[in-house]
């Protein structure tokens, strides 16, 4: 069986990507604690559905996205050097995105009320210890043992077995969660990068497929938000092939890019309002835009200023190594405080206090996972 071809990005981990990264996740702690504080302003608040508009906060979740792409071609390329035949390194995309999927489905049936023998919260708690059993590790090595991981993936059957909603409804897919959503779109980009084999015209098409897709066949087949999803994805990677490659990074083709993804959002947004709920190709097409421009100009700065670039992306490490651990943290903390029925106190929980309050929180989940980190805690998911 014949190996991976992919063309060559420059070697070594990129500072440029692990602080984007880094700032994705510890933005996105931020942003969704602020969605417990009431009288946000505008910009600190998603925008309505059909509002044809988007704050700060509808951005946020599209950059997870795409740094996801951002990340792809870089691991992609480590499998293709160890001699991974495509049908290999599909296997183990396919393996990561179920198991975010499973852990987004999880996470959405723990949301709200529940009749169950068992509080939802502890219900929750559960489901995150199994998750851990069955892909953390201990002493930054490799995967627990197996009967570990046995038990973790009875544990997390028992759990959708036993949960009951509060109609008394099974488990089921109200929605993917955001770790279920980036799960499938990074599957079907992981599946666009492989069958491109990493080329940029035939990357380009396939996200052109994805927005023709939300445009022409989603009103009658449906799955227009994994279409758009997929394509802010496909958006990281045609930016790391052009930002990252070995032989000549092409900056001024990746400014060209950002601009050409502006224009169509334009030219697309008569007709498709910009709407995160609804996932319209004008929101993912303007996200990947902003998103491109901001590894540019991380890129650019890291290179004006690399001390001060290493000392920064050195302080995010552990986040920037260990993002669904740093992502999980604030969920594990909310389940613990509703089970032991404790609240922040109303003064953190309101107005401008509620609004800095969620910066602080985020301080606290990188120490955190830096403390999780040095103690060999990891998700290898």
């Amino acid at each position: 069986m014949s190996r991976l071809a992919l063309p060559r990005l420059a070697a070594g981990r990129s500072a440029a990507v692990d602080l984007f990264r880094a700032l994705t996740v510890l933005v996105m702690v931020v942003v969704n604690d602020w969605s417990g504080v009431p009288g946000l302003p505008a910009w600190a608040a998603h925008m309505p559905a059909d509002a044809d508009a988007m704050s700060f906060v509808d951005a946020v979740f599209p950059a997870f996205l795409f740094i996801v792409g951002l990340s792809i071609p870089f691991a992609l390329q480590q499998r293709a050097d160890a001699g991974q035949a495509p049908a290999a390194v599909l296997r183990h995309t396919a393996q990561r995105a179920g198991a975010l999927i499973v852990l987004g489905l999880f996470m959405v049936n723990a949301e709200g009320a529940a009749a169950m023998p068992l509080p939802v919260a502890a219900w929750a708690l559960a489901a995150y210890f199994g998750v851990f059993l069955l892909w953390g590790s201990l002493g930054g090595g490799p995967a627990l043992a197996w009967p570990w991981r046995s038990t973790g993936a009875v544990l997390l059957v028992a759990l959708a077995l036993l949960y009951r909603g509060a109609d008394g409804a099974p488990m089921q897919p109200h929605w993917w969660g955001i770790l279920g959503l980036i799960g499938w779109a990074y599957l079907l980009a992981c599946a666009a990068f492989v069958a491109a084999r990493g080329r940029l015209v035939p990357l380009l098409l396939a996200l052109a497929l994805c927005v023709a897709w939300y445009i022409v066949l989603a009103p009658r087949l449906g799955q227009g938000g994994h279409a758009t999803h997929t394509a802010i994805v496909l958006a990281g990677c045609v930016t790391a092939c052009l930002l990252f490659d070995a032989r000549r990074p092409r900056v001024a083709a990746a400014l060209g890019f950002a601009v050409a993804l502006a224009l169509l959002a334009s030219a697309l947004r008569p007709g498709w309002k910009v709407s995160k709920i609804h996932a319209t190709p004008s929101w993912a097409l303007y996200s990947a835009a902003a998103c491109t421009v901001i590894a540019l100009l991380l890129r650019w700065s890291l290179r004006r200023a690399p001390a001060v670039g290493e000392r920064l992306a050195g302080a995010l490490a552990p986040v920037a190594a260990n993002p669904l651990l740093a992502y999980l943290i604030p969920f594990v903390v909310e389940a613990s405080m509703q089970l032991a029925g404790w609240q922040r106190p109303a003064l953190l929980r309101h107005g401008a206090a509620g609004i800095a309050t969620a910066f602080v929180y985020a301080l606290l989940v990188l120490l955190a996972t830096r403390w999780l980190a040095a103690r060999g805690v990891r998700l290898r998911l």
